[in-house]
C-alpha cells in the first residue's frame, strides 16, 4: 500500500512540473480547486506511457480549458487522470486534480455546486482542511466525509466529476441531476476510458473507432441521436442522475436522482403558485450569478430568456439574428434590453459563413446534431465571449413548465380544445375508440387536438420530431427514413418506441407529466443540453441554465397539469411568475426558438449546391439510396415539397461523418485549435 501511494505520489509533482508548478522546489502547496472545463480519465494496463497519452487526449479538448497554468494530469500504474481548466473561480487557486490531505485521495471537477459554502461549513466543523476557495475541494471532502451517496443527495449544481481513491484501488464518477455536463464512457477489452468529450478518446492507442450504425435511423427520425450508445461504437453517453464505481475493471453504477411526479400538489392556490415559481427562479438565478469573472446573459424575445435576463441585470446582453428573416429574435430583445437599462450585443449571422462555418460545429458536438439552432447558438457564444466568460440561458422551462406547443396546443379554437377536454375526461374504454377512430379519418380543423386528448400519449407521442400537426411530420417518419436508406440500415424502430421504457417508469403520473418526463429524458437530454454544453465551450464559454436547478425542478414537479397548460396558454402559471418582472406583453409571447432560414438557405442554387456536391460523393451510396436522396433535395429546391428538415438531417450526418471518418487527419488540422477571441486572451496573458 505505501509503495503503491509513493509511485502516486511522485507522479503527481513531475506532471506539476511539467505545468510549472513544481510544489516542492517552489513551496507552493499542492494542485488546488477549478471549476468549468474539460475531464478526462482512463484505465488500462496495456498503455505504457500514461503521460504522454493523457496529454495527448487533453490536448484534444484545450478549448473547455485554454489557461494551462489551471491545467494539469494525474498517473500511476492503473490510472491517468486530465483536466483542462476554464478559469471561473478561485482564479489564482484553481488548479486541478485536487488532493486530500494525504494525498490518498484526488478530484477532477466540471462544474459549478451552488450549495458549497453552507457543505463546506459543515465539513470544517467535521474536521476536514481545506486549501482552497473552491467548491470542487467541497466535493473531495464530502466523499471522505459521505461517500458518494450522501455526497450527491447534498449537492445543488450541475457537474461531471472523477474521483480516485487510491485506499480502495477505485475510481468513482457522477453527473449532475439532467446531464447539463457531459460524460462518456468506453470499456472493452480492457481498456477504459471516460470523459467530457468522446474526441479526447479517438488520440488513445486502444481505442477502437468504428461507426455505431444502429444510431442512423434514429438519428434520421429525430435530429439526433436517440440511443444510450453514441455514434461511436462502444461509447456510451454515462445517465443523468446516476454515479459510478469502477474497481478491477468491473463498472458499477448506481441512480441517485429521478424527477418525481407522485407529489402533486392540488390544494395550493394560483397565487401561492406563482410565489413560491418567482422565488425559486430568483434564488436559483442569485445562485448562478457567483463567479469572479464577467458574467452576461442571452436573450431572446421570448419569456424563459427574457425571465432570467430581468432577475439577473447583467451588464451585458447577447443576441443574434438572420440577414435572410423569417424572425427577427433581436429586434425585440433589443427593446427589452433598452427597458431594462442593459447594454445590447447583436450579430446578424449570414447564410455565407453559416455554410462555412457549420463542419466546425459538428466537430465540436461529437455526434451530428441537426437542430438549426445550432447555428445561431454558434455566434451567439462567439459573439459573448468576446466580452464575457459566462453567461446565463432559458434551456429547460419548456421541459418543466410545459411549454412546447405540440404538448397539446393543437387549436387556437376555445370550442375544439374544450370539446377535446370533455373527451379527455372519459373511461379510458371510450377514449380509446374515439381515438382509434379520430386517426383513421382524414385531416380536419381540430383533428389533433382531439386525437391528442383522446389518445394516451405512449401511444403517439414522438416528441419534437413532428409538427403541432398530425398531417405534417417535420422530420422523417419510420417509413420515409427506410425509403432513404440502403436496405442494412432499415429496421421496423419508431421514435415512440424508444420511449417506452421511460413511458414505464411515469405510469402513474398525470398524461402531460409523463410527456415532460419523456422530453426531459431525450430530447433536452441528448440534444438541447449536449449542444449548450459543447457549442459554448467550443469558444470557452461557461453557459449557466439556472431552470436546470434540482429546487426548481422539485418545484415544477409539485404543479398540476391544469396550471401549466391549457386554454389560455402554454406554461401559463410560469407566465404569471415571469410577468411579475417582465412587461406584459414579453409574458405572453409564444415560443420562437432561434428560428433559422434553412427553408430559404435551400431554395438559393449556391447553398444547393453545397447540399448537391456532398450528397453526391461516392461514399454515401453506402448509407443512403442517392437517386431518392438528389431528387429530394430538388423536389425542394423546385418548391414542389417542403423537405428542408429531412435534408438538414441528411446534410448533417453526412458533414458530420466526413468530418470524423472520412478524413480525421484534416479534421483535426483544421479545428484542433481555440477560437480566434480566445486565442487572443490567452496571446494577451488575459485569464478571462
Amino acid at each position: 500500500m505505501r509503495s503503491n501511494q509513493t509511485h502516486a505520489r511522485v507522479t503527481a509533482e513531475s506532471t506539476a512540473v511539467t505545468a510549472g508548478h513544481d510544489r516542492e522546489r517552489m513551496g507552493t502547496p499542492p494542485p488546488l480547486g477549478g471549476r468549468m472545463c474539460g475531464i478526462i480519465a482512463f484505465s488500462d494496463r496495456k498503455v505504457l506511457d500514461r503521460d504522454l497519452t493523457i496529454q495527448s487526449m487533453m490536448k484534444m479538448i484545450a478549448h473547455r480549458g485554454p489557461n494551462v497554468k489551471g491545467s494539469g494530469y494525474y498517473t500511476n500504474d492503473q490510472v491517468a487522470m486530465g483536466f483542462r481548466r476554464l478559469s471561473v473561480i478561485d482564479l489564482k487557486s484553481g488548479k486541478q486534480p485536487i488532493f486530500n490531505e494525504d494525498e490518498t485521495i484526488l478530484i477532477t471537477f466540471n462544474g459549478e455546486i451552488y450549495n458549497y459554502r453552507e457543505l463546506r461549513a459543515e465539513l470544517l466543523e467535521a474536521g476536514h482542511t481545506f486549501r482552497t476557495e473552491a467548491d470542487t475541494e467541497v466535493l473531495l471532502h464530502g466523499y471522505e466525509q459521505w461517500g458518494m451517496e450522501g455526497l450527491l443527495g447534498r449537492i445543488r449544481g450541475m457537474f461531471a466529476f472523477l474521483i480516485w481513491d487510491d485506499n480502495k484501488k477505485a475510481m468513482f464518477g457522477a453527473r449532475d441531476f439532467f446531464g447539463i455536463k457531459p460524460l462518456y464512457y468506453y470499456h472493452q477489452d480492457g481498456t477504459f476510458i471516460v470523459g467530457s468529450e468522446i474526441k479526447s478518446f479517438l488520440v488513445h492507442p486502444n481505442f477502437r473507432k468504428e461507426l455505431n450504425e444502429k444510431a442512423i435511423k434514429p438519428f434520421l427520425m429525430n435530429q439526433y441521436n436517440d440511443l444510450k450508445e453514441t455514434f461511436f461504437k462502444g461509447v456510451y453517453r454515462f445517465p443523468a442522475g446516476h454515479w459510478f464505481e469502477f474497481k478491477d475493471d468491473r463498472m458499477d453504477v448506481h441512480e441517485f436522482w429521478d424527477a418525481d411526479y407522485g407529489h402533486v400538489d392540488y390544494r395550493r392556490s394560483d397565487e401561492e403558485t406563482i410565489d413560491e415559481i418567482d422565488k425559486a427562479v430568483q434564488e436559483s438565478v442569485e445562485a448562478h450569478r457567483v463567479a469572479d469573472v464577467k458574467v452576461g446573459a442571452f436573450l431572446s424575445e421570448g419569456v424563459d430568456s427574457s425571465y432570467v435576463t430581468t432577475i439577473l441585470k447583467p451588464n451585458e446582453v447577447f443576441s443574434v439574428n438572420f440577414d435572410e428573416g423569417p424572425f427577427d429574435e433581436a429586434g425585440k430583445a433589443k427593446e427589452l434590453a433598452d427597458h431594462e437599462g442593459l447594454h445590447f450585443n447583436q450579430y446578424s449571422v449570414k447564410a455565407d459563413e453559416a455554410f462555412e462555418d457549420f463542419a466546425e460545429m459538428q466537430y465540436h458536438l461529437d455526434e451530428p446534431d441537426a437542430n438549426p439552432s445550432v447555428i445561431p447558438l454558434w455566434y451567439l457564444c462567439r459573439l459573448a465571449r468576446k466580452k464575457v466568460t459566462v453567461v446565463l440561458s432559458g434551456e429547460g422551462a419548456d421541459e418543466l413548465f410545459a411549454g412546447y406547443m405540440n404538448y397539446g396546443v393543437h387549436t387556437k379554437s376555445r370550442a375544439i380544445w374544450n370539446f377535446a377536454a370533455d373527451i379527455h375526461k372519459l373511461p379510458d374504454g371510450m377514449r380509446r375508440i374515439v381515438a382509434g377512430t379520430v386517426k383513421k379519418m382524414p385531416n380536419f380543423p381540430g383533428r389533433t387536438q382531439i386525437y391528442t386528448q383522446a389518445a394516451h400519449p405512449r401511444e403517439y407521442y414522438a416528441g419534437q420530431s413532428v409538427g403541432y400537426d398530425m398531417a405534417q411530420p417535420t422530420i422523417f417518419t419510420s417509413s420515409q427514413a427506410n425509403a432513404v436508406l440502403q436496405p442494412e440500415y432499415r429496421n421496423e424502430l419508431t421514435v415512440n418506441g424508444l420511449y417506452q421504457d421511460d413511458f414505464d417508469k411515469v405510469a402513474g403520473a398525470e398524461e402531460l407529466k409523463q410527456i415532460q418526463y419523456i422530453d426531459l429524458k431525450h430530447f433536452m437530454f441528448s440534444d438541447i443540453l449536449q449542444k449548450a454544453d459543447k457549442i459554448s465551450m467550443a469558444h470557452s464559454l461557461e453557459l449557466r441554465v439556472p431552470y436546470l436547478d434540482r429546487k426548481v425542478a422539485e418545484l415544477a414537479q409539485t404543479i398540476p397539469s391544469s396550471k401549466l397548460l391549457n386554454s389560455n396558454n402554454s406554461k401559463d402559471i410560469f407566465r404569471k411568475a415571469a410577468n411579475r418582472h417582465l412587461p406584459e406583453e414579453w409574458s405572453k409571447r409564444p415560443k420562437l426558438g432561434f428560428p433559422t432560414p434553412i427553408k430559404a438557405w435551400l431554395r438559393e442554387e449556391k447553398y444547393c449546391a453545397q447540399v448537391r456536391t456532398l450528397f453526391g460523393e461516392d461514399w454515401v451510396a453506402r448509407f443512403f439510396d442517392q437517386e431518392k436522396i438528389l431528387k429530394m433535395l430538388e423536389d425542394n429546391f423546385d418548391g414542389r415539397i417542403d423537405a428542408r428538415r429531412q435534408i438538414w438531417n441528411i446534410f448533417t450526418f453526412l458533414t458530420w461523418y466526413k468530418l470524423f471518418f472520412v478524413d480525421f487527419d484534416g479534421t483535426r488540422e483544421r479545428y484542433e485549435h481555440l477560437q480566434p477571441d480566445v486565442q487572443e486572451f490567452m496571446d494577451k496573458g488575459v485569464l478571462a
